[in-house]
This record gives C-alpha cells, structure tokens and sequence, in this order.
C-alpha cells in the first residue's frame, strides 16, 4: 500500500497494570475510529515507568510474550483489524528478562518481538538491572498494511540501528519511548534534550529515506520528580514533521503515510546508492586507537 494511516498513542500511566492495558486499547479504539490502520503504543505501557528505582519487587510486572497482555491485544486487532505495536516487559524464564515489543497483525495474529539491544544506565533510568539486551537482532515484518521495523527507546540514539533494520527493507521506523526531565531542571536544558532526541530521530530517516514514528509517554511519575515529555512526533523521509504532540497532553492521533516518498527521496538524494560499504569495518571496533 503507497498510503498507509498510522495511530499514536500518547498516555499518561498508573500502578494499575490492568487499567493501563485497558486505557490502551480504548485508545486504540479511538485511533482505528480516525482510520488508524497501524498503531503504536508507547514503551512500557502498562506500568509506570519502574526503572527509575532499583528494586526487585518490580520483577513482578513482567509476563511473557506471547502472554496476557499480547492475547487481549490480539483479540482488539482482529476486530478492528489493526496493526498494534506493543512494548510490554518480557519475562523470558526465571531472572531473565527483556524490554520486548510485541507485533501483531491486523487479523490479529502474533507476527513475533523485538528486543531492546541497547540498555542505558542513568540516574532514574536504571534499565541495567531490569533487562537484559536484545539477541533477536534487528527485526522488521510485513504487515497487512506496510512493512516496519521497531527499535525501543535508548535503541533510538543509534545511526547503525535504523540503518540496519532499513536495510532490512523496513519504510518505516517506528520507536516506542519512554523519555523525560527531572521537574528540578530549568527550561533551556529541557529544550535542549528534546531538541537532541527529535533531532537524532529525523536525522535517521533522512540518512535511510524513511518514516520515523516515534512515540512516547507523557504525565508526571516518580512522585512529581519526573514530566515524561511527551512530545511525539511523525517525521517524512526527509526530516519534515508531519505530526508532534504536545509535552504535557494526552493525545491519540492518525497520520497519513505516503511510503511512496522513500523511492522519490531516495532517487533524489542517493545515500543508499553512494554508500562506501568496503570502508566501514572499524564501526564494529569499540573503539579505534590510533598508532
């Protein structure tokens, strides 16, 4: 399909896991009412976001996948007949947990997940203790409606990422995130990070002439000591947003797709065609020490 309607959902969260999953898919519902063909939920979107803590008492939220959560979602799918994209914490076996994204088809059958593969570890974001990267490696399905890659969050601050699940023939990127500012730090450094985050994001689907969709939640969590920033956005294959949120507000939009542009953009401005392919073996250095 050349025309493709893409929902998403920014929301604010609660300790109730239940009442999360089921605030999700009321709004999947309001996002296939709008003509939503694919919708993405954001990360970690039937909790609060938990890492801001280390503690194991947390382990408990997770489930497997596929597993409650993907088999209420499934059902919604089938009867809307909608694309879901769902971030959920992923109990793999005992202690062994991932950051997992689950996809599911528009006639609600389970296409597979993605793993998280980069995990920070930063103060209120203490990822580490929780997940363990992804090994699934990049991941991209066919959907009744478009084929798409997911990366997660942290995944998002990362050229080699999106330019291997493009690669992998994904035109569109979508990225569920869970991303915001301590309420104690002052406004230019606030503007400044979100400028960073959009910026990287759109700077990776004009290097791959592809959409990005990014998604993250909103609402203060950590007793007030957080504002998720909200703030999600629809960029073209040129860097051009088509769509972004408010920081604050809960939103559930549809966006037009026109996934014809990635050919247009990519004849255009031919980076995929100048790639100098026999010269990047140092990327898969940690490091390149000189001498």
């Amino acid at each position: 399909m050349s025309q493709v309607q893409v929902g998403l959902v920014q929301m604010t969260c609660t300790a109730d896991k239940q009442a999360n999953l089921d605030k999700a898919i009321a709004q999947v519902r309001v996002a296939a009412a709008k003509g939503a063909q694919i919708v993405c939920l954001q990360e970690l979107f039937t909790s609060l976001y938990f890492c801001d803590v280390e503690d194991y008492s947390n382990f408990e939220l997770a489930e497997p996948i596929p597993g409650p959560s993907t088999d209420a979602l499934q059902k919604v799918a089938a009867e809307l007949q909608v694309v879901i994209i769902a971030s959920l914490f992923e109990k793999r076996a005992q202690g062994l947990y991932h950051n997992t994204t689950a996809v599911i088809d528009a006639d609600g059958s389970y296409l597979g997940k993605y793993r998280k593969m980069h995990i920070p570890d930063d103060p209120a974001y203490y990822e580490k203790f929780y997940f363990t990267p992804g090994d699934l490696g990049y991941k991209v399905w066919k959907t009744k409606y478009a084929t798409f890659g997911v990366l997660i969050c942290w995944d998002q601050w990362y050229p080699e990422a999106a330019r291997i699940t493009s690669l992998m023939g994904a035109e569109i990127l979508f990225y569920p995130t869970a991303i915001g500012w301590a309420t104690s730090q002052d406004a230019a450094t606030n503007e400044e990070q979100y400028n960073a985050w959009q910026t990287i994001q759109r700077s990776h689907a004009v290097a791959n002439g592809v959409h990005v969709v990014s998604v993250n939640r909103t609402g203060l969590e950590q007793d007030g000591a957080m504002q998720f920033w909200g703030g999600s956005f629809v960029s073209n294959p040129f860097g051009s947003l088509l769509y972004k949120a408010s920081h604050t507000d809960e939103e559930t939009v549809v966006v037009s797709l026109d996934l014809q542009k990635t050919d247009r953009y990519r004849t255009h401005w031919p980076f995929m065609r100048d790639r100098r392919i026999d010269s990047y073996q140092p990327i898969t250095k940690r490091y390149i020490d000189e001498g």
